[in-house]
């Protein structure tokens, strides 16, 4: 238990809360219920510290993880002495807490990207001083901050002008240069060295950082230290890795600029260096359990590096039960606490055939009454595995079943959601006459589009249109009306040059369309104005630096060209672009901090679009608090308040929501109740169709952590191991074998849950309790 650990009175009343009566990691933890409770934890703990070192050195993280610990830390002080502040503080240990002054404490910035100027808004220098030094009053003269415009180099001389590609070469430091550039470029990089050697004196001649606040990446790193890091590592430029790369291109405007960046970071050695520091790592979401698994149960170990925080008495987690969903402690709850249900027992037998390695048949009853977990299941006997093996098939039966006279309305939150999910799901469909079909994408996705694409995707269009052709903008009514017509006939004309293997006239289509989308985003008249508006575009996004927050106009003009793509996608099938519904929902803005979804704003337009369609099953992500963009969980709150209004105006008892994930976060066997086979032949249409569709994708410049490549990969990748979980269990000869030729050719599978209104409402509200209670 937490007793051999000095708790302060915070950490007192958020473990009583939990009701977690047991802890056996190497680091102590705090677990919250969601990721706003989360930032409560954090806030309330950081505020405790402060008021009892007002003079103390903190160190606070950067990006979306701290969104809610830095909006309760406001919304406290703010109301410290008022009703609304003292219930939370008395609820929450700071009942006799005097109001802190934050104004004494040192603010130590815990890394940076370098090169990047610190006036981008993309840099965490920009960040540190809107969230931190101003939004909390900080001391702006006592900080130590990192500032790449500032760090001195050789003769004086500005990155810009050492680095112009902004590129650094650390083989420099090793090598010797071979021209007068390289011979700059090592210089700074020396001089550089010299100043992160000065940069960790100063937090050291300070005493130390006292309280230390960070997240923790895929790859298990704590601020820039990523795996492999060493123990004692201090503040340093170096490389990173590729998962941190792939996390950090949302920030720098793809990965051809992270993968290239490199960072200024605080070692592990220089958050562990005052022995007394209150150090904190917070995850939250199922996409971080295994990290979070790793880093507390594993000892003292580079290449997990938050176990460094074993050195400290204060080292601790606050994590979402999400986050802490592996961690041996939950497991042993999940089967010890609560009623047996079947699912505890599908998952035990299918853990039990992984953790032996053995197929389903061969399970002795010797095996389960050995396990901490199957000897739990209620009237356990021989048929125990066969019962599991029975349901499985039952759930395979379930996807093999052929839908007909269905109006379905296939949901996502980003264009690819839906094709990365379920496609070859939603193709069985198709082969049925009586079904109707609609795909909708509810967000405009333009975050997932490069300024580099859009630039090149414009010189093209205007070479094409000083060349004559682009016919259709001679027609006289072309700019009145003609623009918007024959929208099939771009989306036709790309799809057969796909076919001839075509690939100037396959951009013709994607050019007409975006000389479409010129029209209508700018309101352009004639044939000058077009041109003028295509050179004013090109020149707003050169000088634009890479992950810079677009004009609206832009934004828009990118999401019609990913609407565009998904269009193209569906048309593989026969599907009009009538059919195709492109909802913008307006949370979606390319904010660091988006909005919550809004009842008339983004509810409305969903609930209109059920009116007019009157879908009799609706397909939408169902990813877990957390996981992959928080756009998916913003999008599931949306859709779940427009299904509950709809069911308001007309009776919906019979309406089936299936439930998805893909290359975000995936179902455990236990989990899902329908599976679906997938053979090579539908693994490679989604394949072929998202790297002929998916234009702006097929760079992948915000790729998976876990792939550098195209998320089709990715997602063919989870369709095989979900295959693998389930033929350990059943055998291979039960594929191979059976008597339905889908099931014969099944090289992969997907699992999703298929639910009546009331359970997806439940599921809903369980994840919507993740932002009640918020300021």
């Amino acid at each position: 238990m937490l007793s051999k650990y000095p708790l302060s009175e915070v950490e007192k009343s958020f473990l009583e809360e939990s009701g977690v009566d047991k802890i056996s990691t190497l680091i102590p933890y705090l677990q919250v219920d969601n990721f706003p409770k989360l930032g409560l934890l954090t806030a309330c703990r950081f505020l405790e510290w402060a008021a009892a070192n007002p003079e103390g050195v903190i160190s606070l993280p950067t990006g979306k993880t701290p969104e809610f610990f830095i909006k309760w830390t406001q919304f406290l002080l703010e109301n410290w002495d008022n009703k609304k502040g003292k219930e939370v503080r008395e609820k929450y240990g700071l009942g006799s807490t005097k109001k802190p002054v934050l104004k004494g404490l040192t603010f130590v910035q815990i890394d940076e990207f370098y090169p990047i100027s610190s006036k981008q808004n993309n840099s965490f220098y920009d960040y540190v001083n809107k969230f931190y030094i101003q939004g909390f009053g900080l001391s702006k003269e006592k900080a130590i901050l990192i500032n790449s415009d500032e760090i001195p180099l050789a003769n004086g001389l500005h990155f810009k002008e050492v680095f112009p590609d902004l590129k650094v070469d650390l083989t420099l430091r090793f090598r010797d240069p071979k021209n007068e550039m390289e011979k700059l470029q090592q210089q700074s990089i020396y001089m550089i060295d010299q100043w992160c050697g000065e940069y960790e004196q100063k937090i050291r001649d300070a005493g130390g950082i006292g309280f230390f606040l960070g997240g923790i990446g895929p790859d298990g790193h704590i601020a820039f230290n990523t795996r492999g890091s060493h123990i004692y590592s201090v503040t340093r430029l170096t490389e990173t890795n590729f998962e941190t790369q792939a996390v950090a291109a949302g920030d720098l405007g793809g990965i051809e600029v992270s993968s290239n960046r490199l960072v200024i970071t605080i070692g592990l050695d220089t958050i562990v260096y005052n022995p007394e520091a209150v150090a904190i790592i917070i995850a939250a979401g199922e996409a971080k359990a295994g990290i979070v698994k790793d880093s507390l149960e594993t000892p003292l170990n580079n290449v997990f590096p938050a176990t460094v925080l074993q050195k400290l008495k204060n080292g601790r987690f606050y994590v979402t039960k999400g986050a802490g969903v592996k961690l041996t402690d939950s497991v042993d709850a999940y089967y010890q606490k609560g009623e047996w249900t079947w699912e505890k027992t599908e998952r035990a037998v299918i853990d039990l055939c992984k953790k032996l390695g053995k197929y389903g048949h061969r399970l002795k009853l010797s095996d389960l009454k050995a396990d901490k977990y199957t000897k739990l299941i209620p009237d356990l006997s021989e048929e125990t595995v066969n019962e599991v093996m029975k349901s499985i098939e039952g759930k395979l039966s379930k996807g093999l079943e052929q839908e007909k006279n269905e109006v379905l309305l296939h949901t996502g939150p980003h264009h690819d959601d839906i094709s990365l999910g379920i496609l070859p799901h939603i193709t069985n469909q198709l082969h049925e006459p009586t079904n109707e079909a609609h795909f909708s994408v509810l967000t405009s996705g333009f975050t997932a589009v490069t300024n580099t694409f859009v630039i090149d995707t414009l010189q093209h269009t205007k070479k094409l249109l000083d060349n004559g052709e682009i016919q259709m903008v001679h027609y006289e009514d072309f700019f009145d009306v003609g623009y918007s017509l024959k929208t099939d006939k771009d989306v036709y004309h790309y799809l057969t040059n796909v076919a001839s293997e075509n690939e100037e006239q396959r951009l013709r289509g994607l050019y007409h369309r975006v000389v479409r989308a010129l029209v209508i985003v700018y309101e352009i008249k004639n044939k000058t104005q077009l041109r003028e508006t295509i050179n004013d575009v090109i020149s707003i996004l050169k000088n634009s630096y890479d992950g810079e927050k677009n004009p609206a106009k832009v934004q828009k003009l990118k999401g019609m060209i990913r609407e565009f793509e998904e269009e193209l996608v569906w048309a593989h099938f026969g599907v009009q672009v009538k059919n195709v519904h492109h909802l913008r929902l307006g949370f979606y803005t390319g904010d660091i901090f988006t909005e919550q979804p809004d009842k008339d704003r983004d509810v409305e337009p969903i609930v209109e679009m059920f009116r007019k369609i009157n879908p009799t099953k609706i397909s939408l992500t169902l990813d877990p608090e957390g996981s992959g963009p928080d756009t998916h969980y913003k999008v599931l709150q949306a859709t779940a308040a427009a299904v509950k209004k709809w069911g308001e105006e007309k009776d919906i008892s019979d309406l089936r929501i299936i439930g998805y994930r893909n290359v975000w976060f995936k179902f455990e066997p236990h989990e899902a109740n329908v599976i679906v086979p997938v053979s090579l032949g539908d693994m490679s249409v989604m394949e072929d169709s998202f790297a002929n569709c998916y234009l702006s994708q097929v760079n992948a410049s915000f790729p998976s952590y876990s792939h550098n490549g195209k998320f089709s990969t990715v997602a063919k990748r989870i369709w095989v191991d979900q295959l693998d979980a389930i033929q350990l269990l059943l055998g291979k000869n039960y594929f191979y074998q059976h008597d339905r030729a889908k099931v014969r050719s099944s090289h992969g599978l997907i699992f999703f849950r298929d639910m009546n209104v009331d359970e997806f409402l439940t599921t809903a509200r369980e994840l919507e309790k993740s932002i009640e209670g918020m300021l």
